[in-house]
């Protein structure tokens, strides 16, 4: 069902008011809300209000959720993390469909309805992977929304016919178009990049790249990249995911970079880890770029961390953006929720009458206290329909 009446709560902290979802949308919003005969009623008891919140980078494919504990012992390199999971995923057999669906519903009993996640296309494995994830998108889109990025996990020149790959990935379905270091692992960043946005214009969708590339070297192939979003008009349809560049640069050149990208609507994607530098949310912010955020993998082979509750994601962005005032704390919901939706382009979002009824439930005072404090989440909607109930699924 669809439609439903859910009575006081607080939207985004703000007075109490009565919200009627029909057609799994949402029709009217303020109190004294009289429910049309037939259409279920849920007591909110006065909890804060949030809109379902927004994964904006994971890699539900990777992931080892609900098996036994991965023992990770491989070398601290981006190459051996590479090479490693390619290998330990042809070893195994890693069924990418059914732990990609695991993850997904823990992230919607946590609130969470939609979601962006890096897909790895190699010569390996071909488009395996990608066709798990994108039965696991269609199997739940009555519930969430998933975007699947065609992502060249291993590089792209290296390993001739990635590019093919991309592109009958693209043809296939998948939503957007990933990229990873041009420089550091591609070694031709023209050429890498030339190639990428020549498939993103040809199949006309956006593109979400990995910067891991440090300072100077990651500046330079940013400013690359930014050189092909404005020579194809595809301003709007960039995302740079992590951007550690931005995170130490001197002033000058950290503004310039930031002035073109906002220009240019370039999102930035970042995951606020404590081990690198990162974007600063306020510099981003002061400057017109829409910053954003998410767990990257989740307990995987590369990491035995993150968490399906993105309100511990925004907490972590917090923190690393040293945020003690509420509004900064709103800021590092955002990153989670309406900039997320943004960049991602998840349109009809948020808590508005018309946009799609997303809702989530928290037992908290003020948004400040959601984002600081675990605090129980009593019901999450999505699309009209209650899927969870305290972190239980419906």
């Amino acid at each position: 069902m669809t439609d439903l009446l859910l009575k006081n709560v607080r939207p985004l902290g703000g007075p109490a008011v009565d919200v009627l979802v029909q057609n799994g949308r949402i029709a009217q919003l303020g109190a004294g809300q009289q429910a049309p005969e037939g259409v279920a009623q849920e007591d909110g008891q006065g909890a804060l209000l949030l809109p379902g919140l927004v994964e904006g980078h994971t890699h539900l494919d990777k992931t080892t959720w609900g098996d036994a504990w991965y023992v990770n012992a491989v070398g601290s390199a981006l190459t051996d993390r590479i090479d490693n999971e390619r290998q330990w995923r042809a070893k195994t057999g890693h069924d990418a469909q059914s732990h990609a669906k695991a993850l997904a519903l823990a992230f919607l009993r946590e609130g969470t309805t939609c979601i962006r996640t890096h897909v790895d296309i190699d010569t390996d494995a071909g488009l395996k992977h990608l066709d798990g994830v994108n039965a696991v998108r269609d199997e739940l889109a009555d519930r969430m929304r998933i975007q699947t990025v065609a992502f060249p996990q291993s590089g792209l020149l290296g390993r001739p016919g990635t590019a093919e790959l991309l592109d009958q990935a693209l043809a296939n379905g998948a939503d957007v178009l990933g990229g990873l270091d041009p420089c550091a692992i591609d070694r031709d960043p023209a050429r890498s990049l030339d190639v990428l946005f020549d498939l993103a214009n040809k199949h006309g969708k956006p593109i979400d790249i990995h910067l891991h590339e440090p300072g100077d070297l990651g500046a330079f192939s940013m400013d690359l990249i930014l050189d092909r979003t404005q020579a194809l008009g595809m301003q709007g349809k960039v995302t740079i995911s992590h951007a550690f560049c931005l995170g130490a640069l001197e002033t000058p050149r950290l503004n310039g970079l930031l002035s073109r990208l906002a220009e240019l609507r370039v999102s930035i994607l970042t995951t606020a880890p404590a081990s690198r530098p990162v974007p600063s949310v306020r510099a981003c912010r002061d400057a017109g770029v829409t910053i954003f955020s998410g767990n990257d993998g989740i307990r995987d082979t590369w990491t035995p961390f993150g968490d399906p509750d993105l309100l511990m994601r925004a907490r972590l962005v917090g923190l690393r953006n040293d945020f003690r005032r509420d509004s900064e704390l709103a800021w590092a919901l955002g990153c989670v929720t309406g900039s997320a939706a943004k960049a991602c382009g998840f349109a009809d979002y948020g808590l508005h009458i018309g946009a799609r009824a997303d809702l989530v439930l928290v037992d908290a005072s003020c948004v400040a206290e959601a984002v600081a404090q675990h605090r129980p989440k009593p019901l999450v909607v999505a699309a009209g329909r209650v899927v969870a109930r305290n972190g239980v699924e419906v």
